[in-house]
């Protein structure tokens, strides 16, 4: 017998929502939405028109009873207090066995209290975090699900279907139990800070040590995005650079403030990296700088104060061979710290993440998509153990040929008054982590100095305490 109701409803029909339900019903799915805004409910019935497979009201009743059981209902709502409000809204309207999915950027925390919560009432819910922004949500997002196994499988074909295709293959896998699926999410977007405020270092460097223009700078990223640099951030970046002011002379990039804002989950990664005792100072520092970016007011009285060195000028080729090489490492060494922090995360809260997989569903449809993440995939698939990207061999070969250029250029932004955090506390972890020995003795001998916290010795197993002073 033919199904009478819809198979999947999605409330909230912003841009994201919209365009996500209209994915699902491009793949053959019967799709309805739900928003207390008549306006986006018309708006989604207007360019959904000539579909016959997706509807919307602002009626939850109406809603509700348009969904073929056991109900899929996905939220596209801010995170945090709405997503409780939505939940509790639905729960006098569906059934036990029902499956809630949060897609926003939930706290990972929250989306294990909901869980619990919900579990109780004999609701499935899920954390499933979606990448790509609109245009991915409409044409095949990255996405990142959590939550009961037996629940994926009433969404699987759904999601399969909607999701990015690397070669054919979905960018999206049940990833683990609880809000796996979320932290997984969290992650992503930290690394995605870092590889942003990494191409905005290499932008900067190029302007101030190579006097290239935007047209050069276009001309270059868009070459790197042909090569190992193939990447989404490259090639937007490429695109942004060539964009012409429509409300003047030059380009618009040009015309940008520069006070980056943020939403709180790369922040979230630094805190929570924090909390496992796992360094990631590359997207630590990117954090950092959005923070200081804030302070416009503040940088333009200081550099009145202090003024500021002159760049000396690089050999363009030089710079630019330079460039790409310090861009790769960064991007590397960024990667590496995420997926890092993930198997630390997998261990403590019990998620069995399997990192091979998490790069192959980042391969295509989301923010931090690479060329590169293929090779990260196949050697946490070569080496699901592999406790640091750093300690495969594949990458360790080409680690070795860019660290001269990274060297140089950290070199000569310090120099030369250039701040290139990013990249500067990627070659340092570098260097730490590299160093089978590190001056950290001496600040442990400290400690049992001023706080009898003891010690381990290099030349005898025990802990040993040392009265410091006669």
């Amino acid at each position: 017998m033919a199904k009478q109701g819809y198979d999947f409803g999605l409330i909230g029909l912003g841009v994201m929502g919209r365009n996500f339900i209209l994915n699902v019903a491009d793949n053959g799915f019967k799709a309805f939405g739900y928003d207390l805004d008549p306006e986006k409910v018309k708006a989604l019935q207007e360019e959904g028109g000539d579909l016959d497979r997706v509807n919307a009201t602002d009626n939850l009743k109406t809603f509700i009873t348009a969904l073929e059981q056991p109900r899929k209902i996905m939220l596209l709502v801010p995170a945090g207090k709405i997503v409780d409000n939505v939940i509790e809204d639905l729960l006098p309207h569906i059934d036990q066995g029902d499956l809630i999915i949060d897609g926003g950027n939930s706290l990972f925390t929250d989306t294990d209290t909901r869980e619990s919560y919900l579990r109780e009432k004999g609701i499935h819910f899920f954390g499933a975090g979606v990448s790509g922004g609109a245009k991915g949500a409409r044409k095949g997002p990255s996405i990142m699900p959590g939550g009961s196994r037996e629940a994926y499988q009433e969404v699987k074909p759904i999601f399969e279907a909607v999701a990015a295709k690397y070669k054919g293959e979905p960018c999206v896998a049940y990833l683990g139990p609880k809000s796996a699926g979320n932290y997984v999410k969290m992650v992503h977007n930290g690394i995605e800070y870092g590889l942003m405020q990494l191409t905005s270092e290499i932008y900067d460097l190029l302007r101030k040590a190579g006097d290239m223009t935007n047209e050069e700078m276009h001309r270059l990223f868009d070459t790197w995005n042909k090569g190992r640099l193939q990447s989404f951030l490259v090639e937007i970046t490429a695109d942004i650079l060539s964009k012409d002011d429509e409300h003047g002379p030059g380009q618009l990039v040009d015309k940008i403030l520069d006070k980056a804002k943020q939403k709180g989950t790369g922040k979230w990664t630094s805190q929570n990296a924090m909390d496992l005792g796992i360094p990631v100072p590359s997207i630590d520092i990117a954090v950092s700088m959005r923070e200081i970016s804030a302070l416009k007011t503040d940088r333009i009285k200081a550099e009145k104060l202090y003024g500021r060195p002159l760049p000396g000028k690089l050999d363009k080729a030089e710079l630019e061979k330079m460039a790409e090489e310090a861009l790769y490492f960064s991007f590397v060494i960024t990667y590496a710290q995420g997926l890092h922090q993930l198997a630390e995360a997998s261990e403590e809260y019990g998620y069995d993440l399997e990192l091979g997989t998490i790069a192959k569903i980042w391969r295509a449809g989301c923010i931090i998509r690479a060329a590169l993440l293929a090779d990260i995939a196949r050697a946490y698939q070569n080496d699901p153990g592999l406790s640091n990207l750093l300690l495969d061999a594949s990458f360790a070969s080409d680690i070795k040929d860019t660290l001269s250029s990274v060297r140089s250029l950290v070199a000569y932004g310090a120099s030369h008054g250039i701040p290139l955090p990013g990249l500067s506390n990627s070659l340092t972890y570098f260097d730490a982590y590299t160093s089978g020995r590190l001056p950290l003795n001496l600040i442990q001998a400290q400690r049992d100095y001023f706080g009898s916290h003891t010690y381990e010795r290099t030349d005898k197993e025990g802990i040993f305490h040392t009265e410091w002073e006669d």
